[in-house]
């Protein structure tokens, strides 16, 4: 029995053995709360990054793509497949160097997008049409399909896309509140909001292309966010239920560093996954990896420094006691 016993408690032993050599760090102590101020700073410069380009996005100043600007699409199926770069080439030479450019099925097929003021929509496909009958004589294509977006439809989609984002703000604070309570409800969309702010602003600085593609990666990042934001708060309330005579600046602390290794490995995961897509994903694709990939890192950050502090300035701040007035 006693040998059998020894055998039972090996695979034991090992799997403890492989638990430590995984633990990256130990149990740690940082004053994530100590920090907010500066962290609130910090914030403050790119939330207000964000608000300077939501409000040069609605001014028509930003670098918006057509489905915000306006312009044309169309779709063309050639006989034969055309390799990318000659595509792109002959767009170049056509004078439409800021186009939008997606290859389908066998490199035969492509849709086209280009920005144009209203009083030349309709021109550009007809200028893209012979430029590639000039440029690929012997390979015939035919138009499968050709839309033109003008300013009012422009407007109109920013107006939509604005109140999606609004709307999932909305409901993101209706859920936290009810699974939690206001307090926690206006935290974690305080923080979701300056999330989408920054990468928002990031991207105005950098001059990147505005358009519902980024609008769907806001949107997912929004949802990341909040759930990384709901692992922090579930902890910061159960450790309510059984610190309650503990500073709540201990609790929170405690809280966070509880969580840390969780938040920072799932982050990581998520950040190895986007950095192939940026780097493998492609042209088509490249905008969306790097809001999505800049939005984890900005999420990640938020709420440890964001919305956990939050909810100490709103209980009184440093030493305020739990269950006092």
């Amino acid at each position: 029995m006693a040998a059998d016993d020894g055998q039972a408690q090996r695979p034991a032993l090992r799997t403890n053995l492989w638990v430590r050599e995984m633990d990256i760090w130990g149990d740690t102590r940082i004053d994530f709360v100590g920090k907010r101020k500066i962290a609130f700073l910090f914030s403050g410069v790119l939330s207000l990054l964000g608000l300077v380009a939501v409000i040069q996005v609605g001014l028509g100043n930003a670098n918006l793509g057509i489905d915000f600007a306006g312009g044309t699409a169309i779709q063309l199926r050639f006989q034969q497949p055309i390799p990318p770069d000659q595509v792109r080439s002959t767009l170049d030479r056509l004078g439409f160097t800021e186009s939008e450019l997606q290859q389908f099925r066998e490199g035969n097929v492509l849709l086209i997008r280009v920005k144009g003021a209203p009083e030349s929509l309709g021109r550009e496909a007809a200028e893209i049409q012979r430029g590639f009958t000039e440029a690929f004589p012997g390979n015939t294509f035919l138009v499968e399909s050709q839309t033109e977006i003008g300013p009012v439809v422009g407007k109109r989609l920013k107006q939509d896309a604005l109140w999606a984002v609004a709307l999932a703000l909305l409901g993101l604070l209706i859920y936290i509140a009810l699974r939690f309570e206001i307090k926690f409800g206006v935290a974690a969309t305080i923080a979701t909001f300056h999330d989408i702010l920054a990468v928002l602003g990031v991207f105005y600085l950098l001059e990147r292309e505005i358009n519902l593609l980024l609008i769907t990666a806001l949107l997912t990042l929004g949802g990341y966010s909040l759930t990384d934001t709901v692992v922090v708060f579930d902890r910061i309330r159960e450790n309510l239920r059984t610190r309650v005579r503990r500073p709540l600046e201990e609790t929170i602390n405690r809280s966070i560093n509880e969580v840390l290794r969780r938040t920072v490995v799932t982050s990581l995961t998520v950040l190895l996954e986007l950095l192939a897509l940026l780097f493998l994903g492609g042209e088509v694709i490249f905008d969306f990896s790097l809001a999505l990939f800049l939005g984890v890192i900005v999420g990640t950050y938020s709420s440890i420094f964001v919305a956990s502090p939050i909810l100490l300035v709103w209980r009184g701040g440093k030493g305020k006691l739990l269950g006092e007035a």
